[in-house]
C-alpha cells in the first residue's frame, strides 16, 4: 500500500474560508501575479505535519491524537490580523493570525507533539505560530513585486474579529497535484471536556 500524505489539523467553518476569500480578493485587486494564493476551501490550520506515514497507522495515530485532546473543552478562536513571512520587503508567505483561546490550542498542540514523539515523529524545532495561509509567493517573483505586496498587506485592515467554535481535531491527507495540493479527512477526534 502506497503511503499517504498526512498532518493533523483544525477544519475551518464555511463563514471563515469566506471571509479569508473576500480577503485573497481585496489583495488580488493589486494585481500581484507572483501570489499562489491557497484554495479558501482548502484553509485549514496546521498543528503538526506528518509527511508520509504508513496507511496502516491511522487508527494508531487517531489513538494518540484523542489522547493528545482528552481534557480538553472546545474552545474559540478569532480571526487576528495580516501578516507575512519574514517580512514585509522580502515576503514568501502572507497568512491571517489567530486570537481567542490561544493559550488552549497552544496545550493541545503540545500535547500533539507529546503524544506521536514515541511513535517516531520528532517534535518541531521552530516554536508554534498559529497561522492561516492566504497565499505563497513564487521564487521568480522579483523583489519589487514582493515590496508591492508587502505594502498591499500593510494597508489592509481586517474589519472583523470574527470568532469561532474549535470542537475537533482532524487526520488530514495532502494529495500533491499540478493543480496544487488537495485534502480529505482521515480521521477526526472529538474535543471534549471530562
Amino acid at each position: 500500500m502506497e503511503p499517504v500524505r498526512a498532518f493533523i489539523a483544525i477544519e475551518l467553518p464555511n463563514s471563515v474560508k469566506s471571509t479569508l476569500s473576500q480577503l485573497q480578493h481585496n489583495l488580488k485587486q493589486s494585481d500581484h501575479a507572483s501570489v499562489k494564493w491557497v484554495d479558501p476551501e482548502s484553509i485549514h490550520l496546521t498543528l503538526k505535519f506528518l509527511g508520509n506515514i504508513a496507511a496502516g497507522t491511522i487508527p494508531e495515530l487517531t489513538k494518540a491524537i484523542s489522547e493528545a485532546a482528552r481534557g480538553i473543552a472546545p474552545l474559540r478562536l478569532e480571526l487576528g490580523e495580516l501578516g507575512v513571512f519574514p517580512n514585509l520587503r522580502a515576503l514568501r508567505v502572507v497568512w491571517v493570525g489567530l486570537g481567542g483561546e490561544i493559550a488552549t490550542l497552544s496545550v493541545i498542540q503540545e500535547n500533539i507533539e507529546s503524544a506521536l514523539t514515541p511513535l517516531g515523529f520528532p517534535p518541531e524545532r521552530r516554536a508554534f505560530s498559529p497561522h492561516l495561509t492566504l497565499g505563497r509567493v513564487r521564487e521568480r517573483a522579483s523583489p519589487e513585486e514582493r515590496r508591492r505586496l508587502g505594502e498591499a498587506v500593510a494597508s489592509l485592515k481586517i474589519d472583523t474579529k470574527l470568532s469561532f467554535t474549535v470542537d475537533s481535531l482532524s487526520l488530514m491527507r495532502s494529495r500533491l497535484t499540478r493543480e496544487g495540493a488537495f485534502y480529505s479527512r482521515l480521521s477526526s477526534v472529538a474535543l471534549q471536556r471530562g
